[in-house]
C-alpha cells in the first residue's frame, strides 16, 4: 500500500511525539502507535515491515515465547524490532514499525519479533501478514475479555491472514485447528509418565468432536485439554506431529526431539510443562527458519525464564518461589497449583490473585475460581495457605469447598500483614503467587517473608546464647 500525505503526517507526529517522551523520561510504547493510528486508521498496512515477521499469539506463553525467540536472536547477532516495551495491541504494533522505521517510512531491520492479542486480531491483521504465526494455545480466560476457547479461535480464524505460515501446539485440539487452510506444521510433546487416561481438573473445554458430534476418546490426557484424542465415529483427531519431544528427562534437564525422522538433543531451562511447551514452540520457529539444533541448543541452554514470571531465592535454610498465576485466568493458576503440589518438600503458599488491579478494569464476576482447580493445594505437603487483598473472602471460601481445613488457611485484606502470619516450623519451600497486575505487592510480601524468615533466625540465635 502506497505511502499518502496522512501516513507521514502520522509518522513525523508519533516520531515526534517519541522525543518528547524520552525528553520527559516517559516510555514511549503506547501513545505513538496510538497517534499514528488515530490519524492515519490504515498506518500499519502502509509502512514497511521487516521481510521477515515473527508473530505470537495464544491465551498462555506468548510473552515467555517472544522473550526466548529475541534472546536467541540476540545471541546469533541478528537485530530486529520488537514491542516487548510496548502493548500487544495494534497500537503496540504500530509503536514497534516507528521505532524501526526512518522518516520516509522505510524499515531499518530485517525480522520483527511481535506479541499480538488474540482478540487484536481483527485490528491487526488486516494491515499486517506475519511470515510465521506460532498459537501457543488456546484456553478459557479472562470473563471480562476472551470467555471460551472457541470464541476466540473463532476470531483468529477470521482474521489470520491466508499466506500466514501457522506453528501451531499439535497437542491442544483447539488451537491446533485455527486457519485450517492455511500452511502449517506442529509441535507437541509425546507421551509421559504424569500423562492420565482421563482428565483430572475440573475444566476439559473439547470433549465432542466438531466435525461429528461424536464423543472423543482421549489417547492421553496431559492437563485440560492438551493431550492427543481422535473421535471414534469419523476421521478427527490429533494431527501428526513435525516437532515432537519423544524423550523428557526433566530430572536430568535434557530432551530428545524427533524432526524429519531424527532425532536432536536439547537442554532444558525449565522443569514447568507448560515453559517446556513454549521452549519447543520456539525450536520449531527456528527449525523452520532453517537453524541447526546446535546452534539452537546453545542459544536457549543460556536463558533463564524471565523473573517477573518466576524466580527461585534461597533465604537461610528457606526457598522462596515467586510464580507468576494470572488472576481470572483458571487455567494459568491450576497450573501453577498442579506445579507446587509436585514439588519436593513441606510447602507454604501466598495467594495473591484479586483482579481489582484498577477499578475500571476490574471484575467482580468471581466465577473463575471455579474453573479453577484450588484441590491441587488439598495436600498433606502443603502446610499453610495464607490468601490475601480485596477478595480473600472469596478465595477463603473456594479453599475450604477444595476441602483444605480452616486451620491451614489464613485469610486477611491487608497483603503485607498476612504475609507476617506465615509458619515457617517444617516448611522448605513458600510459594508466592501473584497476578500481572501485582509485581509490586509481590516484592513487598517477599520482603515480609524474607523479615520473618530472619527474625526467626535471630531468635534461634538468642536461644543458643541464652541456654
Amino acid at each position: 500500500m502506497k505511502k499518502n500525505f496522512r501516513f507521514y503526517v502520522a509518522l513525523w507526529g508519533a516520531k515526534a511525539g517519541t522525543i518528547l517522551l524520552k525528553l520527559l523520561r516517559r516510555n514511549a510504547t503506547f501513545f505513538p502507535g496510538k497517534f499514528a493510528i488515530t490519524v492515519c486508521p490504515d498506518f500499519i498496512a502502509r509502512i514497511d515491515k521487516p521481510k521477515t515477521v515473527i508473530a505470537v499469539t495464544g491465551t498462555n506463553g506468548k510473552t515467555t515465547v517472544c522473550n526466548m525467540i529475541e534472546d536467541v536472536l540476540k545471541d546469533n547477532n541478528i537485530s530486529f524490532i520488537d514491542n516487548k516495551l510496548g502493548s500487544n495491541v495494534a497500537s503496540g504494533v504500530a509503536t514497534a514499525f516507528i521505532k524501526g522505521a526512518n522518516l520516509s517510512g522505510k524499515t531499518k531491520k530485517d525480522m520483527a519479533v511481535l506479541e499480538i492479542d488474540e482478540r487484536s486480531a481483527n485490528k491487526v491483521y488486516p494491515y499486517l501478514t506475519p511470515t510465521y504465526l506460532i498459537c501457543t494455545n488456546l484456553f478459557r480466560d479472562s470473563m471480562l475479555r476472551n470467555a471460551h476457547a472457541e470464541f476466540i479461535a473463532d476470531i483468529l480464524n477470521k482474521y489470520i491472514p491466508r499466506d500466514t505460515k501457522l506453528i501451531l501446539n499439535g497437542d491442544d485440539l483447539i488451537s491446533c485447528n485455527i486457519a485450517p487452510e492455511n500452511n502449517r506444521v506442529y509441535f507437541g510433546i509425546d507421551r509421559i509418565p504424569t500423562d492420565t487416561d482421563e482428565c483430572h481438573n475440573i475444566v476439559q473445554d473439547i470433549v465432542v468432536c466438531p466435525k461429528c458430534n461424536g464423543k472423543l476418546k482421549y489417547d492421553f490426557v496431559r492437563y485440560h485439554h492438551i493431550g492427543r484424542a481422535h473421535c471414534e465415529k469419523c476421521d478427527f483427531g490429533s494431527p501428526k506431529i513435525n516437532y515432537e519431544v519423544t524423550n523428557l528427562d526433566i530430572e536430568n534437564k535434557k530432551m530428545t526431539m524427533n524432526v524429519a525422522g531424527k532425532e536432536e538433543a536439547y537442554d532444558l531451562i525449565t522443569d514447568g510443562i507448560i515453559n517446556i511447551y513454549n521452549m519447543v514452540a520456539v525450536i520449531s520457529l527456528f527449525k523452520e527458519l532453517g537453524f541447526d539444533a546446535e546452534k539452537i541448543n546453545n542459544s536457549l541452554k543460556k536463558q533463564k525464564i524471565v523473573e517477573t514470571r518466576f524466580a527461585v531465592e534461597q533465604v537461610k535454610d528457606k526457598k522462596i518461589v515467586t510464580h507468576l498465576a494470572k488472576g481470572m485466568n483458571p487455567i494459568a493458576c491450576s497450573r501453577v497449583f498442579d506445579y507446587i503440589k509436585k514439588e519436593p518438600g513441606n510447602k507454604a503458599v501466598i495467594l495473591i490473585l484479586d483482579d481489582f488491579h484498577d477499578a475500571h478494569d476490574s471484575s467482580e464476576n468471581i466465577t473463575w475460581h471455579y474453573d479453577t482447580d484450588y484441590e491441587f493445594l488439598n495436600d498433606d505437603s502443603i502446610k499453610q495457605v495464607i490468601t490475601t487483598g480485596v477478595r480473600n473472602l472469596d478465595t477463603y471460601v473456594r479453599l475450604q469447598m477444595a476441602g483444605i481445613p480452616k486451620e491451614k488457611i489464613v485469610h486477611m485484606r491487608d497483603e503485607v500483614e498476612a504475609a507476617s502470619n506465615i509458619k515457617l516450623d517444617g516448611i522448605d519451600t513458600i510459594f508466592i503467587l501473584y497476578d500481572i497486575y501485582t509485581i509490586h505487592l509481590r516484592d513487598a510480601v517477599k520482603k515480609e517473608v524474607e523479615t520473618v524468615i530472619n527474625d526467626e533466625e535471630k531468635g534461634k540465635e538468642w536461644d543458643l546464647i541464652w541456654r
